[in-house]
Formats: structure tokens, C-alpha cells, sequence
């Protein structure tokens, strides 16, 4: 008998319902790639994934409606390395988070647009916005694979633990270098193998959503980057807190330590940039 093959619409309307849930769920308690109270979350303390994983100072001043429901594996902005008067664009903005910090990196005279699939993270979104104060941010509902923005408008992507939940992420990165302009960059973090994954977990729903059927081997994924057509792209890992692993693999009940999760995957810091 032949093995299913999940659709990629599948895969696409899952992952949007359960982002949508999160979102609609979440009145304060923490969240994660894997929801409020799944894998990777800690919901036994204030901590929340933002205070693991940005190297800013400025997320301290982001409030808890918006740092508790960061769904993120890194720190984006702070690798974009974002400058005055520049137009950022975040692929799969939940959120809001990183919009927020970019936001304050660009500045007055800059714009950060958040794209995300999931209407109720966008209206999320749009209310953390009204209630930290932020004009410079707008959100955009539509699929990073089809990116609702004008060709060449905008220096800077960046984006968190998004990608991998793709299942064309060629298409991701040949929407990317549409949307930049010349010389400009691209700033991800995200979920990347060592090795290849097994097929019972590509396949399963749940392991899509929790960021890590999705997930390819790294020199795939760099593969695909170049193939789009930009330079000097590179990748490295960020290292992650050994309970913050244990916490991932537990929702599989899989039997593996922190190291040997971490020959199997990590979360990547990846850049590159379009010619100019």
C-alpha cells in the first residue's frame, strides 16, 4: 500500500487554523511555535520566549500582550541589523513582535509591513499596534508565498520560525527576491536538519504545525535561497537553551536528549542578499 502524501493545502489550511486558535485563545498565558500550552512553551513561569531569544534590549518594553504570544525561534531583526528611513517587510508577522522591534530600529522615516495568512493573528496584530502606539507598522493579510507587495519595495526581509511552516519554500524565496530591491537583504530565523527527517513525521499535521515536518536539511535550504537567485547567503546556528529542546521533543514523546536533538536539528540564523 502507498504512503499518503499530505496536500500542500492541507498543510496550509492546518497550520492556519491552528495559528488562528492560538491567536484567539491567547488572554495572557505564554505561547510558542506549538501554542500556548504544547511542546516548547513555558507556562510555569512569567518567562516568556521572547525573553530567550532576543538579544535586544527592546523587547523589555514590548508589553506581555506582545512578547507572551512571540512565536519565534530567533532574534531576526537584530541579525537584519536595520537602519533609519529603510522599508522592512516580515513574513508570517503573528504577532507582531518583530514588526514592533523593527519598527523602532527604522525609525520615524522608515515602514515595517507585517504579511501573515491567519486573519486572526493579523487582527492581533493590528491591536497590539493601536495599544503600544506604533504608526510606522502595517499588517497585511495573504500567503508569504504569494506576498501582497509591489516588486522592489521594500530593503530588508526578516522573518521567525516561519518559513518552515512552507510547503513551497521555493516559492517563499522566489517571492522574497521579487519584493526586495536591489541590494537588499534577506534576515531569517528559523527551523532548520542536520539530517533528513523520517517520513512518519513529514506527514504528520500536528509535526507541520509545531515547526518541524516542515523543516529542511540546512544545505537544502541554503540551496534554495541561491536557486532564488541571491548572494552571500549564509547560515549558522543559534544556540538554544537545553529545556527549551526538551520541551520541543516531549509533544513526540520521543525518547532523545538536547545533544541528540541537536544533530538531528537547530534554529538557524540565515542571510543573504539580492544583487545590486
Amino acid at each position: 500500500m502507498s504512503e499518503k502524501v499530505i496536500h500542500p493545502e492541507e498543510v496550509r489550511s492546518y497550520v492556519r487554523q491552528r495559528y488562528g486558535q492560538i491567536a484567539r485563545d491567547f488572554e495572557g498565558a505564554s505561547a510558542s511555535c506549538c501554542g500556548p500550552s504544547d511542546c516548547c512553551g513555558n507556562t510555569s513561569s512569567n518567562v516568556t520566549f521572547a525573553d530567550t531569544m532576543y538579544e535586544t534590549p527592546d523587547v523589555a518594553e514590548l508589553p506581555f500582550e506582545v512578547t507572551g504570544l512571540s512565536l519565534g525561534c530567533g532574534d531576526p531583526v537584530t541579525l537584519a541589523a536595520l537602519q533609519p528611513g529603510q522599508t522592512a517587510l516580515d513574513l508570517g508577522s503573528g504577532g507582531g513582535i518583530d514588526c514592533f522591534l523593527a519598527a523602532k530600529q527604522v525609525g520615524p522615516t522608515g515602514h515595517v509591513i507585517g504579511v501573515d495568512m491567519t486573519a486572526d493573528m493579523i487582527e492581533k496584530a493590528r491591536a497590539n499596534a493601536r495599544k503600544v502606539g506604533i504608526e510606522n507598522v502595517e499588517f497585511r493579510l495573504g500567503e508569504i508565498e504569494h506576498l501582497p507587495v509591489a516588486d522592489e519595495s521594500v530593503d530588508v526581509i526578516i522573518s521567525n520560525c516561519v518559513i518552515n511552516l512552507s510547503p513551497d519554500k521555493p516559492q517563499v524565496f522566489r517571492e522574497a527576491y521579487r519584493a526586495l530591491r536591489p541590494g537588499g537583504r534577506l534576515a531569517v530565523s528559523d527551523i532548520v536538519t542536520r539530517i533528513e527527517l523520517p517520513s512518519q513525521i513529514k506527514q504528520d499535521l500536528g509535526s507541520w504545525a509545531a515547526c518541524v515536518a516542515g523543516a529542511w536539511v540546512d544545505k537544502d535550504y541554503v540551496a534554495a535561497i541561491e536557486a532564488a537567485g541571491f548572494v552571500d547567503v549564509t547560515i549558522e546556528e543559534k544556540v538554544v537553551d537545553d529545556a527549551i529542546i526538551e520541551d520541543a521533543v516531549a509533544q513526540f514523546e520521543l525518547e532523545i536528549n538536547p545533544a541528540a536533538a541537536r544533530s538531528i536539528g537547530y534554529s538557524a540564523r540565515v542571510t543573504a542578499r539580492k544583487p545590486g
